[in-house]
């Protein structure tokens, strides 16, 4: 369904316990209604998603957090209000309203106010608080397309609404401002240099590979289904080959690559990151038998890019390409 037309029938579906994929300005998220249990459960099997990596909560409008959550700190007022509507979520004490299986029994919860008018529109419809993560299979590349959603979850979903390319395309940034001092539990597509100019000095806390204490902290995720390996600066991609594919930040390679894609010929980090997921989609479509990326500058949104790389190649086995 568009997702600029009339958004009633998707958020009946989604207050009667179905599934409902829809754009944000990160990536689509696949949407169930967050007060109930079932429908949450349907989310995990859908994406077939272990039921230890909590889920994101999604909200209309600022106004509604309190509502529901209770009194917040002072320091997640200043953010929501500063960042909201954006790619920004926030940890704070999950309500007895939301079910435990949102939040994989964790006392917390992750929240946000997207920044796409169809998705505050479909979340105000339906009445309901909204659980969303990423509307793709567990670990696999992040939907930015709709297309990219009926790829993956095909009839698993009761509804996807097309809204086009997503603007940011790389996840939210998750922050834990609940203590003393902030923490970034995930780089997203809100750089830490804004962040730091509302909270000061944040701390950034690496993936896990157990127990996440938040979405998408996990060490591997975010994968294509083709082999993918990250090479540094100083570290020889090779000449090519047939077979393999490459992704580029600036410039394109030398060799005889099967497949390239530029993240940005402009060197703008913005347009690298609206391009990653949507590029690497591509290229695990070709059918290449490696992918090989170049990382991006480490500084404001490339840290997330460069995030979600490391996250890709985590389980590239160099054995299986000698």
């Amino acid at each position: 369904m568009p997702a600029d037309g009339d958004l009633g029938e998707a958020a009946a579906v989604l207050r009667t316990g179905g599934l409902v994929a829809f754009p944000t300005e990160t990536v689509y998220g696949l949407g169930a209604n967050a007060l109930d249990a079932r429908a949450a459960t349907r989310i995990f099997e859908a994406k077939q998603r272990p039921t230890f990596d909590p889920l994101i909560t999604h909200l209309a409008d600022v106004a509604d957090l309190e509502p529901l959550v209770g009194p917040v700190s002072p320091a997640v007022a200043a953010l929501a209000a500063r960042f909201w509507p954006g790619p920004m979520t926030l940890i704070v004490d999950r309500p007895e309203e939301i079910p435990p299986i949102v939040t994989s029994g964790l006392d917390s919860m992750a929240v946000r106010v997207p920044d796409h008018e169809h998705a505050r529109r479909l979340i105000a419809a339906a009445g309901v608080p909204v659980a969303a993560p990423s509307a793709n299979r567990f670990g696999q590349l992040s939907p930015t397309r709709a297309e990219h959603v009926v790829r993956g979850l095909g009839a698993a979903v009761d509804v996807v609404l097309d809204g086009g390319p997503t603007r940011c395309g790389i996840e939210s940034t998750i922050v834990d401002a609940r203590g003393e001092h902030p923490v970034v539990l995930r780089l997203g597509a809100l750089p830490v240099e804004e962040l730091e100019k509302i909270a000061g000095p944040v701390t950034v806390r690496p993936g896990s590979s157990g127990q996440p204490v938040a979405p998408g902290t996990l060490a591997a995720h975010y994968a294509p289904r083709t082999p993918l390996r990250l090479v540094s600066g100083a570290e020889s991609a090779g000449a090519g080959g047939a077979g393999r594919g490459y992704l580029a930040f600036r410039d394109r390679p030398a060799g005889d690559w099967a497949a390239v894609e530029v993240l940005s010929a402009a060197g703008d980090l913005t347009e690298a990151a609206a391009r990653l997921f949507d590029a690497l989609h591509r290229l695990d479509a070709a059918r290449v038998t490696e992918i090989v990326a170049e990382p991006v500058p480490d500084t404001g949104v490339g840290r997330a890019v460069n995030d979600r790389l490391r996250r890709a190649a985590a389980t590239w086995d160099p054995a299986a390409h000698q």
